[in-house]
């Protein structure tokens, strides 16, 4: 019997492409499964950034309430298992061995993806476990997302900003098309932003989707105190005095206002499945959400900042949060990034902040070495320490920061995750 390392190797092999979008190989082996409709209601998540905080905030308001809610998230930090949740928990090996060995007997010559064998494994635990809820984040795109089998309840855009061009097209226009096609006719789309492209819009109106928007249909209002507390206004509930979220950036409470639109939405349509949250529940959600790698901040000295931020709308949030907490001596920061994203645009808006940058090689197909790095990062990047790979950039950092600097790590989930390995955590 194939332990979960083998199977994860073996899935790296069934396909010709890492990356092959396209519901109809997934879709049929689905169909042979029998997995689906899952035996739950669905919120459905894209978005350029914001979309694991979404997830992470509309489950952990759904626990709040009293519902065992099912997630599913990729990719994952440290371990496999992460990406697939019931109530918070990740899966063990033996589930995910069982729920391949079904998906490997279904699919007969029919090619998947390592993402694909992975969507089918959640929806086949999902399946099995029965939870009140499944919180789903999308992988790339929407359209053709194998997680768009779902018809979703409620879908939620949390962003659109230019990443995977390769995949989802060149302008903003085409990346919205991408993403709105997880939207359903007559049944709620939650938009993150005020400002989406057109081809958001449009889509809506074709779908004939209820679109929710932040400021007409819900909105935050912080308070003066300066404690963080905030009110949620819907278009039927109002949570006055909130708690700030446990994730910290002034972003987060707009993705908990998302997440809290999106319970709004299905308990319009399912009044019992939520009727038990209220004000407190939704303090507790808000003092209980985590979410590894998201402006992780780890006590020093020195102190650590840990952020997946990949692409230039996450690193401007970043360098805000970064300004919102200065630092009494040096920043120094650890960046890998991957060889498809915008490398330079990230150095732009990152440089300011930082004194000092150590840039460590990725591997795989997609990785880029240190020295590739620091050509695209230049300016920025001339004077930065160049070393192979994550754990010798983390040893670095810590020999060279003093008790009052502080340690970013940043770029991707191939940096963040053997950083907090690295970190014992």
């Amino acid at each position: 019997m194939r332990s979960l390392a083998d199977w994860l190797e073996y899935q790296q092999r069934q396909h010709v492409r890492s990356i092959d979008l396209g519901l109809g190989r997934v879709g049929e082996v689905a169909r042979r499964l029998g997995s689906l409709p899952l035996p739950c209601p669905v919120v459905l998540v894209a978005g350029t950034n914001g979309k694991g905080s979404t997830v992470a905030h509309a489950a952990a308001q759904a626990r709040a309430a009293g519902l065992v809610t099912g997630t599913f998230t990729s990719p994952h930090l440290v371990r496999y298992n992460e990406r697939i949740a019931i109530d918070g928990r990740s899966v063990g090996d033996d589930e995910l061995v069982a729920a391949f060995e079904r998906i490997e007997a279904a699919r007969g010559e029919v090619p998947l993806t390592f993402f694909e064998y992975n969507t089918l494994a959640a929806f086949e635990v999902f399946a099995r476990r029965r939870p009140a809820l499944a919180v789903v984040e999308v992988g790339l795109g929407g359209r053709l997302d194998a997680t768009n089998l779902l018809d979703a309840d409620v879908a939620v855009i949390s962003s659109i900003g230019l990443d995977h061009t390769d995949w989802l097209g060149p302008t903003l226009e085409h990346i919205g098309a991408e993403k709105a096609g997880i939207l359903r006719a007559g049944r709620a789309a939650i938009l993150g932003a005020s400002e989406m492209p057109r081809s958001v819009h449009a889509a809506i109106e074709s779908v004939g989707a209820d679109a929710r928007w932040p400021g007409r249909d819900f909105a935050v209002s912080r308070a003066v105190d300066g404690q963080g507390r905030w009110d949620f206004a819907g278009r039927h509930w109002r949570f006055v005095g909130l708690p700030p979220p446990a994730l910290p950036g002034e972003i987060q409470y707009h993705n908990a206002a998302a997440a809290l639109a999106a319970l709004e939405a299905l308990a319009a349509s399912r009044p019992a499945l939520l009727a038990s949250l209220d004000a407190g529940t939704v303090a507790a959600g808000l003092r209980a959400v985590r979410l590894p790698g998201r402006f992780q901040v780890l006590p020093g000295p020195p102190e650590w900042i840990l952020d997946v931020a990949h692409n230039e709308p996450a690193a401007v949030v970043l360098a805000d949060n970064l300004r919102a907490r200065p630092s009494r001596g040096r920043t120094l920061a650890i960046a890998g990034i991957l060889g498809d994203k915008d490398v330079a645009a990230i150095g732009r808006v990152l440089g300011p902040c930082i004194d000092e940058w150590i840039l460590c090689g990725l591997q795989g197909p997609r990785g880029l070495s240190a020295q590739a790095l620091r050509e695209r990062l230049a300016p920025v990047g001339d004077s930065a320490a160049l070393v192979p790979d994550v754990g010798a950039a983390c040893a670095l950092a810590r020999a060279r920061a003093g008790e009052a600097d502080r340690v970013v790590v940043l770029g991707s989930f191939h940096t963040v995750g053997p950083a907090l390995e690295w970190l014992g955590l």
